[in-house]
């Protein structure tokens, strides 16, 4: 089912040149499908490198490469549970925008 967008979530000024800078980042870092699938596997769950690199098939110093660059975009963030650090989704802004383009991807075209 195709539903129209809702306009009500648009900004109220416009996006500076320093913020679509800001946003373009952010949309090159998720353009990589390792780095995409890294972010999808932690939106349910809060996940240690080590488990990710074997659901997704990569090595963990790969995996680990693209979580630093994750976490510096603020996409991803990392809280240690004594000798592992496990990595969740940094927010629900991000959380939402990612989970609904899976979604849309699951979707028949209509």
């Amino acid at each position: 089912m195709h539903r129209r967008s809702n306009h009500s979530r648009l900004p109220a000024e416009p996006l500076s040149d320093d913020k679509a800078m800001e946003l373009a980042e952010t949309f090159r870092l998720l353009g990589d499908p390792s780095r995409l699938r890294i972010v999808v596997e932690t939106l349910a769950t809060p996940q240690p490198v080590g488990a990710m690199a074997a659901k997704l098939g990569l090595s963990p110093s790969l995996v680990s490469h693209h979580l630093r660059l994750l976490r510096a975009a603020r996409l991803v963030t990392a809280e240690r549970r004594g000798k592992q650090i496990f990595y969740r989704i940094h927010d629900d802004h991000i959380a939402r925008v990612v989970a609904d383009m899976v979604a849309h991807v699951h979707e028949e075209a209509v």
